[in-house]
């Protein structure tokens, strides 16, 4: 293997990589993107090449995107506007449609700047081969759910034919209708069914700051609780915290909040000792 080939200039060193490639190999690394990530062209490329060197490193990897910020232009060029309750779009049956399709379009253009770079991916969507059953949310939300079941055996198959799944944050209810799901949950859901190795959350922040607004780069789930008893950790931060908790105590071994604004901070999370985040485990 090349690794000069398949490196970028401005990622981990070599030496780093090769120490960590044995780590992850045979396991599963779930990666959750949205953001800035998703609309930054240049963040978006770098995410691109990112993903397509854990491909050809020979690691197994599941991205699970989102896209609320797609989501909201189209919905904006419609004139459609967008109530939240508890951060989590309310979607009615005319919005739900928009939302699938903002998705589509994103999960296209994810898969086709793989194949691009030379690394095969493959849609995860609901009207193709649905991976997640859903729970309906509260009636209010609408058409948005949670997953309480998720088809393993699909995505195995899709890794184990050499493919990266590249699934949009959806599911099917048992009224055969498709809801929307929180990405960070989607992806949470997915890392535990599969115990993978690590689950990475990208995100806008730098990663879980102390009282001095300084990063944390690792905490065990007992100091998370603390800290969100204390409400040192607020805001939009608390449900990411929760799904990392709910993953790291259902077989998950380490749950990462990278700063997707980071240059390759896929690559140095994972190849590289210091990391690009928070590591949180068990």
């Amino acid at each position: 293997m090349d690794l000069e080939k398949i490196l970028p200039t401005n990622g981990p060193s070599i030496n780093e990589v090769k120490k960590y490639i044995n780590k992850y190999s045979g396991e599963i690394i779930v990666i959750k993107c949205g953001g800035s990530v998703l609309l930054d062209k240049n963040l978006f490329k770098q995410f691109i090449e990112d993903i397509s060197v854990i491909f050809k490193l020979g690691l197994s990897a599941i991205v699970v995107h989102g896209g609320g910020k797609n989501i909201k232009k189209k919905l904006d060029n419609l004139n459609i506007e967008s109530k939240f309750i508890n951060g989590l779009r309310v979607t009615d049956e005319r919005t739900i449609k928009f939302v699938e399709e903002a998705l589509l379009e994103l999960n296209d253009e994810i898969i086709n700047k793989l194949n691009n770079l030379q690394a095969s991916a493959q849609s995860v969507a609901p009207q193709k081969n649905n991976v997640i059953k859903i729970k309906p949310e509260r009636q209010e939300l609408g058409y948005v759910g949670s997953p309480k079941e998720i088809d393993s055996n699909t995505l195995l198959k899709i890794i184990k034919e050499k493919k990266i799944p590249i699934m949009v944050p959806m599911g099917i209810g048992d009224d055969k209708k498709i809801y929307n799901i929180n990405a960070d949950i989607a992806a949470g859901t997915v890392a535990k069914e599969l115990n993978s190795r690590r689950l990475l959350l990208m995100t806008d922040v730098e990663g879980v700051l102390d009282k001095n607004k300084n990063l944390i780069s690792e905490i065990n789930s007992a100091v998370a609780e603390e800290m969100l008893k204390d409400g040192d950790i607020s805001g939009g931060m608390i449900p990411k915290i929760n799904t990392c908790l709910d993953a790291v105590n259902n077989g998950v071994t380490g749950v990462v909040i990278v700063d997707g604004r980071k240059p390759h901070s896929i690559l140095f999370e994972l190849f590289s000792d210091k990391g690009a985040g928070t590591l949180i485990r068990k």
